[in-house]
């Protein structure tokens, strides 16, 4: 169908022939970090009952930035030649087909195998999504963006906060396998939407074939995704070096306390609740930071000092922890969850710190690319840590020197200078 098709479809049914979209969008938001926060809790358990240790605890740690730094570099070419719908599809499929086989694991390898395929479908939706808004929601960007980031974030808390009572009523099998209905429910709007656009004959089906062929060119079914030519190389650029530094120690502790804090607490003498809930309670201030930063930085010329309130109130709650784990327990990890700020910071500032749309481009993949393959190291060397000392006084010394880096990384990427000026 050509573009002019969109002028033949009726005002009414513009929302609606958009809909099976957006409930593919909502569904997978929500399914993007599932596979993440529903197992952290239940490590402690899984440990005793496969018989692992805390070197493979963090390897489990590790597996999902190692999988969202991997689909990061291949999942635009797959969007290339599928389309980012058919990706959406395919990414759905993979993290419903490894969230379901989690439940029939039958030793460590297996239980990582299914992990890891679970991650690489979520890998790919990390990328895909974020254009689909683009794609179909270009005159409801906003508002559809909000909508995309808070479900996301509701997809990391509830898990958590579900996770240990579902397994103490059915078993951790169930309690692993039941998130696999919901990336099934994400699947089918885009098995429907991908129907329409080909069969439909409805004023529904003709706007989502209308949007559809606005958007893909001869030959790429997913431009959006096209890395667009540019005049410098961005390792060049001190400022690309600050982002990527910024973004991978945020994503390092922050993968480091979601795999590491509900055993700590355990181990103070807390129940696998209790550590369910407060990596919930982590996720939501991270919801908090991701609705109030961007607006925030957008407003001051150099946010360094929010990177620095942010490394204080960081170290606060590794203080707690580590002193007090279970005084003021709700404290320590409300501090915790406050300090990866950076996160949504580093994101808003990939368009304040960029003139062009190629700069903004090669600033994100050269920030994530690299932040992500660091961050794999964080619940790997924190485990490992934990197990030579009988301690965590050394895993959160490692954590406090991964701050100084944050820091100094921060430091130069908030200094209010442009990408294109230094490569």
């Amino acid at each position: 169908m050509s573009a002019s098709a969109a002028a033949r479809v009726p005002p009414r049914s513009l929302w609606q022939g958009r809909s099976l979209v957006l409930a593919g969008i909502v569904l997978s938001a929500f399914t993007l970090r599932t596979a993440v926060t529903s197992l952290t809790p239940l490590l402690d358990g899984l440990g005793r009952e496969f018989g692992f240790g805390p070197t493979m605890t963090g390897v489990l740690g590790m597996v999902p930035t190692a999988a969202f730094a991997v689909f990061g570099v291949l999942t635009p070419a797959i969007a290339h030649r599928l389309g980012l719908e058919r990706a959406a599809l395919t990414a759905m499929a993979l993290a419903a087909l490894g969230l379901l086989a989690r439940a029939f694991a039958g030793d460590t390898a297996q239980l990582l195998a299914a992990s890891a395929v679970a991650l690489a479908g979520m890998g790919m939706g990390n990328v895909v999504l974020p254009p689909l808004v683009k794609r179909y929601f270009a005159d409801r960007l906003g508002a559809v963006s909000s909508t995309y980031i808070t479900v996301l974030q509701l997809g990391t808390i509830l898990p958590a906060l579900a996770a240990v009572p579902m397994a103490q009523a059915a078993g951790w099998r169930v309690s692993l396998g039941s998130w696999s209905l919901v990336a099934v429910a994400a699947a089918l709007p885009w098995i429907a939407a991908l129907w329409m656009e080909r069969y439909g004959r409805s004023a529904q089906a003709r706007t989502l074939a209308a949007a559809h062929d606005r958007a893909v060119g001869s030959g790429d079914e997913a431009p959006e995704l096209a890395a667009p030519a540019s005049t410098g190389r961005v390792w060049r650029a001190p400022l690309a070096w600050g982002m990527a530094l910024m973004f991978g120690m945020t994503s390092l502790i922050t993968y480091s306390m979601f795999t590491w804090l509900p055993k700590l607490l355990v181990e103070a003498g807390g129940s696998a609740a209790l550590g369910g809930s407060m990596v919930a309670l982590f996720s939501t201030l991270g919801l908090v930071a991701a609705l109030a930063l961007p607006a925030l930085a957008v407003r001051i010329a150099n946010p360094f000092p929010v990177v620095l309130a942010c490394v204080a109130m960081y170290l606060a709650g590794f203080a707690g922890l580590l002193w007090a784990p279970m005084t003021a327990t709700v404290l320590w990890v409300a501090l915790l969850g406050l300090g990866p700020s950076t996160f949504p910071l580093s994101l808003t500032l990939i368009n304040l710190r960029t003139r062009s749309q190629a700069g903004s481009a090669a600033l994100s993949g050269f920030m994530q690319g690299l932040g992500y393959t660091i961050s794999c190291l964080g619940p790997l060397l924190f485990g490992w840590l934990h197990e030579r000392s009988h301690g965590w006084a050394l895993p959160f010394g490692f954590l406090s020197l991964c701050l100084v880096v944050l820091a100094i990384g921060g430091y130069l990427a908030c200094r209010p200078r442009m990408l294109e000026d230094q490569w």
